[in-house]
């Protein structure tokens, strides 16, 4: 398990064996299938090539079986224990014994390179070697810290899922090491901040993995010299003391994985404060900072709204003010999205709350989902919101999806987190709710389920989801029939949510409201075999708008339909409106809008894809060519029109085919007609 909670004394809840969930059908398993048949192997060959990330390269000079300079990003080593996650999690799902011998060669590779004292960051040691002035923990921008985190967490879940600690081996010789850099500047008072900490939750899952409470110590050891950093910077969340922090800021993807981490911190100590900061963060994000999509860090460069005249702090991949929320140029980090879902996962391990499910369903499903193609083998970076057919400015990471990216963090990141989807699909209430089930993900699924109640079975999952509402419960292998409960997430949007359970001849049926969406609705099971569950959400064509703060979506909507953000592409629009994307409006006919739309299946890159087929207005207006000029009389016409879910869009063209339309534009929000 990602996540192994089963110990933690303040947990409420507690995943499922990494092995113990199995999709069998549908969306996720086509997803799983993709990433473990293309994602994994493309991956692979980035980081074995030398003349692209030379990452595996920089791993054999470091252990001295080649010659040659250091390569590549400083950040590679850690992004390379990312994908050796996905790797695992392929290798063991499906059984792939070759690949599991190359983990272990590649896993002995990294043993080589590793310093006698524990160290272990390729840069520092090739340049240790070529004496050519590198120097261990000289600039917080080379990731050192970041490495070894996502190392720790590499080697929890290869012994969790394999039983074979040699990985674990070199994780904690690289912990040892950091704990005696902290020690040392514990005492002398020179404390240096870690980017993108990633190390927290590493450290406390190899404490989880390995059972030594230093590990947990040096987490909590970790985030305490967090204080202690002279002259501390808003982007990395040190300027402010950890404890004070209230409002989330700075850097996205170095927030999430800080607030992920100080909530491990929670499970296993239950400092008040780690979950008073965490939750206020939290709800900050939620109720100011986050896209539609779930994307988040809407800024490519800010400015700290935290600073002031004379502290004027610039941030990158930034959280902004509060509602600063631009489409054009929407950052989104992919990893930002990706620690978003631990971050969340996190807080529901503490407090089992279906709101925190719908976070990561609408992360996963909407801005994760969007930053790979469809055939798993091309990335965005950020996830913008709109695409414009041309700009007038030049962004930092190109408009369209590619297969390598010079910052290669968001492949692998998104690898692991789409390979370990199953991680997501149920999780085990602990003590007084022992005997509950929680639901996460909804896919048709296979989960072994074993409950303190001596209940024992396989939960079969039935669903077509997301492209449908309706999603079934029955149990088969049955050993027992004490009693348990089996806690259904009603989305937040899935009011009107029906549900029914059949218990032998007995069928009773149920309608959930408005105070259910949002909620878990648990339903007692005492005859296991003899009970089939269905629950039905509503799958209803829903116009979203943003708050009135949002300027950049002011009198305008986004179309929804179950956990889906739609959006519309150029090529959805046939001959309508001369291919431009410009004066459509939304029609809202006071509530009857939505119904406008159906669903219809069409197929992208051989995947089936749940679109939408409606009409809106087309508002024609005289070419503008001045900033500013009088309105002028309109021609309106109602045109057909095709949105597709925001996670399948740039797929039907790349610049490598050198298709004309390779930036074709984009939208998600429209200006309504009300």
């Amino acid at each position: 398990m990602l996540t192994d909670t089963r110990k933690s004394p303040c947990a409420k809840a507690v995943p499922l064996g990494s092995r113990d969930v199995t999709w069998t059908e549908g969306f996720w398993k086509e997803v799983e299938d993709t990433v473990f048949q293309n994602t994994v192997p493309t991956l692979q060959e980035m980081f074995d090539r030398a003349d692209v990330s030379h990452v595996v390269e920089n791993f054999r000079i470091a252990a001295g079986e080649e010659t040659g300079a250091f390569a590549g990003t400083v950040f590679g080593d850690g992004d390379f224990y990312k994908w050796m996650e996905s790797c695992m999690y392929d290798a063991v799902k499906t059984g792939n014994q070759d690949l599991l011998e190359q983990l272990d060669s590649y896993i002995d590779l990294i043993g080589r390179a590793q310093q006698p004292d524990g160290y272990l960051s390729t840069k520092q040691i090739i340049g240790e070697k070529a004496h050519n002035g590198t120097r261990r923990m000289g600039d917080i921008n080379d990731f050192e810290v970041y490495n070894f985190g996502h190392l720790f967490t590499a080697a929890a879940l290869y012994y969790r899922l394999t039983g074979k600690d040699s990985l674990l081996a070199i994780a904690s010789r690289t912990a040892d090491y950091l704990g005696r850099l902290y020690e040392e500047a514990e005492r002398t008072g020179n404390v240096q901040t870690a980017v993108c900490p990633s190390h927290y939750m590493g450290l406390v899952e190899l404490y989880r993995a390995t059972g030594e409470k230093k590990y947990l110590e040096l987490a909590r050891q970790a985030v305490r010299l967090r204080d202690r950093v002279a002259h501390g910077l808003d982007d990395n969340q040190d300027r402010i003391p950890l404890r004070q922090q209230r409002k989330i800021m700075g850097h996205a993807v170095r927030a999430n994985y800080l607030y992920a981490g100080i909530m491990d911190l929670y499970l296993e100590t239950g400092d008040p404060d780690y979950r008073t900061v965490a939750e206020s963060t939290f709800s900050d994000l939620l109720r100011h900072k986050i896209y539609l999509t779930g994307g988040c860090g809407a800024l490519y460069n800010g400015a700290s709204p935290y600073g002031n005249f004379f502290d004027h702090q610039l941030i990158h991949q930034a959280y902004g003010y509060a509602y600063q929320l631009p489409n054009v140029t929407a950052y989104n980090e992919t990893c930002a999205g990706v620690g978003l879902v631990m971050w969340a996962y996190r807080m529901f391990l503490a407090d089992p709350k279906a709101m925190y499910f719908d976070v990561i369903e609408r992360v996963v499903l909407n801005n994760n989902l969007a930053a790979i193609s469809l055939d798993g083998r091309k990335f965005f970076y950020e996830n913008m919101l709109e695409r414009k057919e041309k700009l007038e400015y030049k962004l930092v990471w190109d408009l369209h999806r590619t297969a390598y990216i010079t910052s290669y963090c968001c492949p692998p990141n998104l690898a692991r987190s789409l390979a370990e989807a199953t991680e997501y699909a149920y999780a085990l209430g602990k003590e007084e709710t022992g005997n509950r089930i929680y639901t996460g993900l909804y896919g048709a699924s296979r989960a072994q389920i074993s409950l303190p109640s001596g209940a024992a079975f396989v939960l079969v999952q039935e669903t077509k989801y997301p492209a449908e509402g309706t999603i079934s419960f029955r149990f088969e292998e049955v050993k027992t029939d004490a009693p348990f409960e089996l806690a259904l997430r009603i989305p937040v949007w899935a009011a009107g949510a029906v549900l029914e359970i059949q218990e032998g001849e007995n069928r009773r049926v149920q309608k959930l409201g408005e105070k259910q969406a949002g909620t878990y609705e648990v339903v007692t099971i005492s005859h296991p075999a003899k009970t089939k569950i269905t629950l039905t959400l509503p799958m209803r064509v829903r116009f979203t708008v943003a708050d009135p703060m949002v300027e950049e979506d002011g009198g305008k909507a986004a179309v929804e339909r179950g956990p889906l953000v739609y959006c519309m592409e150029k090529a959805d629009l046939g001959d309508s409106c001369d291919g431009s994307l410009e004066g459509l409006m939304l029609l809202f006919d006071n509530g009857a809008g939505p119904s406008r739309y159906t669903k219809k299946d069409i197929t992208i890159l051989g995947k089936t894809v749940p679109a939408l087929e409606g009409s809106m207005l087309w508002v024609r207006r005289p070419l503008q060519e001045a900033l500013y000029a009088e309105m002028k009389p309109c021609i309106r016409e109602e045109v057909p029109v095709q949105l597709n879910p925001y996670y399948a869009w740039d797929n039907r063209s790349s610049r490598e085919d050198e298709d004309p339309d390779a930036d074709a534009p984009m939208k998600i929000w429209f200006p309504v007609v009300w």
